[in-house]
């Protein structure tokens, strides 16, 4: 009899012990830095460790969100808005210049469960574009807000704004001067409130891609995806041009149905191809894994039309994936039940 009351009391505790658990929780994360001609012998080992601490802050920023049970468009938009500040990358503080000599910001943010999404072309005095993407997603009845109009609304809304003498970067200038000067387009003045000319900055630090992005996807614990991208767009580009990272469907892609998918590459490219939005649609209506059609998408229908550039995608399941076409993309992931990966070049993982 006593035997029998002890594993009573032994089978009781297990199961109320069972059930009062939460079940582990499941996120992942993957980002991006921008695509292109990256290669190793045109990196010193200086800027490969700069890149590759810079990706695994992003990451860490997102992964603790994450951790915290918080959504996947925090985890988006706190990684976003790190590699906005970080002068490495063509977002925020660190844009290419427009031929006119100003630097013009587009980003764009979704949310997998709803559908809900928003976006900023042209900014040039929000200090986070993504911030702004978010907030015209929450709280304007739009999806799509540029130039100046974008710009009034973040400070109506009470986000950072900055004086676009803030964007400016020594190796951007340059960088718009190289590309200027080969077209031979003339070259604008200094912008007002850039500090004065320094040396020779290019050849220390190689031009990943001019048409570089930066961007992120996420799982959260509640099984939710959202995806975030920003840029500075195109070195030298005129006539207003906006490219495909503002562009729901075409850099940016979130669907619970499907899978979340942020883009980088030559955007008039993934804008005729929608993307972000075809390799959602290929794993929702074809059952293509995201592995299948990332590649499908990038490798195949991309490279047919001489188009450049690669993706992070990320599933309700919580893999991860990535494809591009070019020599190299700056990109990490980290999940719950899986480490931190930063990879860089193309022999990487």
């Amino acid at each position: 009899m006593r035997a029998w009351i002890l594993l009573g009391i032994v089978a009781i505790g297990a199961g109320c012990s069972v059930h009062s658990r939460p079940a582990p929780a499941t996120w992942a994360v993957a980002i991006h830095g921008g695509a292109g001609v990256i290669e190793r012998a045109s990196m010193n080992r200086e800027t490969e460790a700069a890149y590759r601490a810079a990706l695994s802050g992003a990451l860490e920023a997102a992964a603790k969100v994450l951790r915290e049970g918080r959504p996947a468009l925090d985890a988006v938009e706190s990684a976003i808005r790190l590699m906005e500040d970080d002068p490495l990358f063509n977002a925020g503080r660190g844009a290419v210049f427009t031929a006119a000599g100003r630097n013009e910001l587009d980003a764009s943010i979704m949310e997998g469960a709803t559908l809900n999404a928003g976006a900023a072309a042209s900014v040039t005095r929000a200090r986070h574009p993504i911030t702004l993407a978010r907030t015209v997603m929450q709280k304007s009845p739009h999806v799509m807000l540029v130039g100046d109009g974008a710009d009034s609304f973040a400070e109506q809304q009470g986000l950072e704004i900055v004086d676009p003498s803030f964007f400016f970067t020594e190796r951007r200038w340059q960088e718009l001067e190289k590309t200027l000067k080969e077209r031979g387009d003339p070259i604008p003045a200094r912008p007002a409130g850039a500090p004065k000319p320094q040396g020779a900055i290019i050849p220390e630090i190689p031009s990943e891609h001019e048409f570089g992005t930066v961007g992120v996807v996420a799982l959260d614990s509640l099984g939710n995806l959202a995806a975030g991208t920003s840029t500075g767009g195109t070195s030298g580009k005129r006539w207003g041009r906006v490219g495909d990272s503002p562009i729901i469907g075409a850099g940016t892609y979130a669907s619970n149905q499907s899978c979340a998918v942020s883009g980088t590459g030559v955007g008039e490219f993934f804008i005729r191809l929608t993307v972000a939005r075809e390799i959602c649609a290929l794993v929702q209506y074809k059952n293509f894994g995201i592995q299948q059609a990332a590649d499908e998408v990038i490798q195949k229908r991309l490279t047919a039309l001489n188009g450049s550039g690669g993706v992070i995608v990320a599933s309700p399941k919580g893999e991860i994936a990535w494809s591009f076409n070019t020599p190299g993309m700056y990109r990490a992931s980290m999940a719950a039940d899986r480490p931190a990966r930063i990879s860089i070049f193309k022999d990487e993982p």
